[in-house]
């Protein structure tokens, strides 16, 4: 284990947004297997995750001087525009079903929600507040934020109109909120 300290992935950010390629190289070196999970878990399709990762990057690239850090962490910053982006893929691929893993996932997902996060108490502690949740509830939202259902596609799935769909969503959103002790 090394003893220099990992360079802060704002300056890293920061730095890319004043077009230094080896901040960028740097940063992709510190968090590209975080982000490959989640646009994996999202595509499942290993090609089409690789492909993705790489126009992650260059978004992050292009648009790092519009990133703040008070408005959030590095990381949380960088997974927003992994699964943006990885759901914008699933959704031009309509021919691929979704549902056919979906209980699978929500079920895998419900044991380990957060595999791109590092700290273990911070899973320990969303896993805690997402048990608290009715299941469909749970469910619906999962399938949503990681897995990149539509309202839409959920309404269908869970035999409710979409407006009932935004209302789980948002509920569960600030359940998880309030668990977790974020203001909202």
């Amino acid at each position: 284990m090394s003893d220099q300290p990992s360079p802060d992935l704002a300056l890293l950010i920061a730095a890319c947004a004043n077009r230094d390629r080896g901040a960028l190289a740097t940063l992709y070196r510190l968090t590209s297997a975080k982000v490959f999970g989640v646009v994996l878990r999202i595509l499942r399709d290993r090609q089409a995750a690789e492909d993705v990762l790489q126009e992650v990057y260059l978004r992050a690239w292009q648009n790092a001087h519009l990133f703040t850090p008070e408005a959030g962490r590095p990381l949380t910053w960088l997974v927003a525009i992994a699964r943006n982006r990885a759901i914008d893929v699933v959704r031009n691929r309509r021919a691929a079903p979704l549902a056919t893993q979906a209980d699978q996932d929500a079920a895998d997902l419900a044991a380990d929600p957060t595999p791109w996060e590092a700290d273990p108490l911070q899973t320990d502690r969303l896993r805690s507040c997402l048990a608290t949740l009715d299941e469909a509830h749970r469910d619906c939202f999962i399938l949503a934020f990681v897995s990149g259902y539509s309202r839409e596609e959920l309404a269908l799935r869970f035999g409710r109109n979409v407006n009932t769909i935004k209302t789980w969503l948002h509920r569960s959103a600030r359940s998880l909120r309030n668990c977790l002790g974020e203001t909202a």
